[in-house]
């Protein structure tokens, strides 16, 4: 009896590490969470080096928790899909000291353009102060979706003019993205929201997007924003957004709400439970072409309002493992 009460701890201690850790081989990276964006690219760039499962052992967990376990040594390298400067990999070089940025082959970056939407993109050595040049990787963008049933078109013109002319009131490091220039980026392939077009085209911008039809004819003052976990970038971001949107757009009261982010996101609004959401631009792609995780469950009722910031790929390891590339995990 004495025997069994002890075995079973044991196995139970050993079957969460299993579920944590998916796997069988020596190099530990952190992948992302199951069933997230960033779990899918993570996936799609070690399929990029001929790295396969066996080759490694996956963690799938969000960027935060993975970045406490390259401090502690039990994650090798952490795949991330983030702002710049992403506030983690500054925490983590904080306390780690060794902290090392890890770019991708043109060949690499060439499969993963070519298999997603995804695009290259350089990480300026400035970034970080522990990077001594430039970092070759790939990106996407954050951008804002509006449920095309709710959003009626002067208000996707008011959202759309409030993202880009009351930028500087938001403090969020990332805000500084949201201009003007930038405000397209991300939406290729995308339906525009045709408030949004016409805002845009009021300042000089050229809109070759499909405009979405819409649903909604009347105001709708009361709106729910979905954004992400508390721990990322998209709820304090969105919580911004939110704020000012409620302070500059007459009798507008959006409420942002902490979400599993993109595909979450798209899928409420899919669903009628969600009037904004903010998404990776690729699985906003999937969502209105029902492909990927939304194939068969097409997302008729999305339409881009405007860019937010860039998502970069950012793939961490520290000093002390050695570790230079990806090619070197074969």
């Amino acid at each position: 009896m004495l025997k069994r009460a002890i075995l079973l701890p044991l196995t139970l201690v050993f079957c969460a590490f299993l579920l944590v850790a998916c796997g069988g081989g020596g190099t530990n990276i952190a992948i992302g969470p199951p069933a997230s964006e960033t779990n899918a690219v993570s996936k799609l760039i070690l399929e990029a080096y001929g790295i396969e499962d066996s080759d490694y052992s996956a963690y799938q967990e969000g960027f935060g928790d993975a970045a406490d376990g390259v401090q502690d040594g039990n994650i090798d390298v952490s795949i991330g899909i983030l702002g710049l400067p992403a506030g983690n990999i500054e925490s983590l070089q904080a306390s780690a000291g060794d902290v090392k940025m890890i770019g991708l082959s043109d060949d690499a970056i060439t499969y993963i353009e070519e298999k997603s939407g995804y695009m290259r993109y350089t990480i300026p050595q400035d970034t970080y102060d522990f990077m001594d040049e430039d970092i070759e990787t790939v990106t996407a963008f954050a951008v804002l979706v509006a449920n095309t049933d709710s959003i009626d078109e002067e208000l996707g013109y008011e959202l759309a003019k409030s993202m880009v002319e009351n930028a500087s009131e938001n403090t969020h490091a990332q805000s500084v993205h949201m201009t003007l220039e930038n405000a397209l980026q991300g939406a290729e392939g995308l339906p525009i929201h045709p408030g949004a077009k016409r805002y845009y085209e009021e300042q000089g911008l050229t809109v070759d997007n499909d405009v979405a039809e819409l649903g909604a004819m009347e105001r709708k003052n009361d709106l729910i924003l979905g954004t992400g976990s508390q721990g990322g970038t998209y709820y304090p971001l969105g919580g911004e957004i939110a704020t000012i949107w409620n302070k500059n757009i007459e009798g507008l009261n959006v409420t942002n709400t902490e979400t599993g982010a993109s595909i979450e996101n798209l899928a409420s609004i899919r669903d009628g439970n969600m009037d904004l959401g903010m998404t990776v631009h690729v699985p906003a792609l999937d969502a209105v072409n029902s492909e990927g995780d939304f194939e068969g469950n097409e997302v008729a009722n999305a339409a881009f309002i405007g860019h937010i910031y860039p998502e970069v790929v950012q793939i961490v390891t520290r000093e002390n493992t050695g570790i230079t590339s990806l090619d070197e995990l074969k």
